[in-house]
């Protein structure tokens, strides 16, 4: 029987990959985890529903032209299939909360985790979310059927009662809290979440052979974590974790204290090279010794060029420009896939020796992510290489 599930790290040449769909995808409705009010495409607090058909449409087919890239490049695609429950319907809970409807299943890499052969359910830390991996549950069970070296487990599923999350947590955020007290708050990793029970999501991970660094975020928190860490330590995998600075605004003040999901800011993209945000650099100074080492390049990237606008949105990072440009997907070590409107940082890794593939993306965006987003890398033609042999101590 075939080995169908490996991938140990980001660049690694591609074989198989799942894509998302945007169908099924909305505004959530009010929920401790997140704040969502989007009163310019009609869904201000406490409004939720659907996004528009024509959202829909434009963005499915840019992503059937994406998938179809990686297919034309000999990698099979296998897109996710929607279950019923995503199409603003009310979800119940043993614990005694109800959510009137799903986020969406557009954006695959984050609720679930592939590293070698294993495939791990993350928590997620939002209600919305919490029932999501059952949209990638007939495609695991696919592989654990046909693959007998692939193994699929799961997080403790969370219970994500109101004691999970910090009380008035966003209108502190919006009205009390100065930007200092923010500041501290973002670099002692306090967000949203308590310590109440762990809580990660998998996008919030990048892989590297032996190693894994992991962002501790408003999606991912120190107990969560330190969960992470614990197990892979027992498949021989070192967890590290990444803490990155607040971006300045125009006027140089920073001015967004709520990071989520890692592959904004630190990507790898061959041996012996990753590209990190140089406004959300990372905090603990560490990480700069570790790659160098190892004799790995830390490279700054371009800055955003495509300016986004957009009446319907699952963030606000998605507005004017954004770091979004750096979230590409790799097919191998010499070819990227990137937004088309990200001119400057496509010239940018062009000038580092990569065939770079343009993906008009901007209609996707809106769901909540970009081309690393919508795609969970399910074979790769890797090992579980050490590409760090020298560690430092403590991190």
């Amino acid at each position: 029987m075939p080995q169908i599930v490996k991938s140990w790290d980001e660049w690694s040449p591609l074989k198989r990959v799942i894509g998302g769909r945007p169908e099924g995808t909305n505004v959530p409705a009010p929920e401790p985890a997140w704040w969502y009010d989007l009163p310019r495409g009609g869904f201000p607090l406490p409004q939720y529903g659907p996004f528009p058909q024509d959202m829909v449409d434009a963005a499915n087919e840019q992503m059937e032209y994406f998938y179809g890239q990686i297919e034309k490049r000999g990698a099979i695609v296998e897109r996710v299939d929607i279950q019923p429950f995503m199409l603003n319907v009310p979800l119940g809970s043993g614990p005694g909360w109800i959510q009137m409807n799903a986020h969406g299943v557009n954006n695959v890499r984050d609720v679930c985790m592939i590293h070698g052969n294993y495939i791990l359910d993350c928590t997620t830390v939002r209600r919305s979310r919490v029932y999501e991996r059952f949209n990638l549950r007939p495609i695991f069970d696919k592989y654990v059927r046909e693959d007998p070296e692939a193994i699929h487990f799961s997080a403790p599923f969370p219970m994500l009662t109101d004691e999970s999350y910090v009380r008035n947590y966003y209108y502190d955020m919006e009205n009390t809290w100065t930007d200092d007290e923010k500041l501290e708050k973002l670099h002692k990793g306090e967000f949203q979440l308590t310590d109440k029970e762990m809580l990660m999501d998998a996008a919030d991970a990048m892989r590297f052979g032996k190693d894994v660094f992991h962002q501790v975020s408003c999606v991912t928190n120190p107990r969560g974590f330190e969960w992470l860490q614990r197990m892979f330590a027992a498949l021989g995998i070192r967890y590290h974790a990444m803490y990155f600075d607040s971006p300045p605004s125009d006027s140089g003040k920073p001015d967004n204290f709520h990071p989520w999901h890692i592959d904004v800011n630190f990507v790898p993209l061959r041996p012996g090279l990753c590209i990190y945000n140089p406004d959300w650099a990372p905090t603990d100074k560490r990480v700069f010794e570790l790659f160098k080492i190892n004799d790995w390049e830390l490279v700054p990237a371009a800055r955003p060029t495509r300016v986004h606008k957009n009446d319907v949105y699952l963030t606000g990072l998605y507005e004017g420009k954004s770091w979004i440009s750096m979230n590409t997907f790799s097919f191998d070590e010499k070819t990227v896939f990137v937004e088309a409107g990200e001119t400057a940082y496509a010239e940018q890794l062009e000038g580092l020796g990569f065939e770079v593939v343009p993906i008009p993306y901007e209609k996707v965006i809106p769901f909540g992510g970009a081309l690393h987003c919508t795609t969970l890398d399910v074979y790769r033609e890797s090992e579980c290489e050490d590409y760090f042999p020298k560690q430092v101590k403590g991190f």
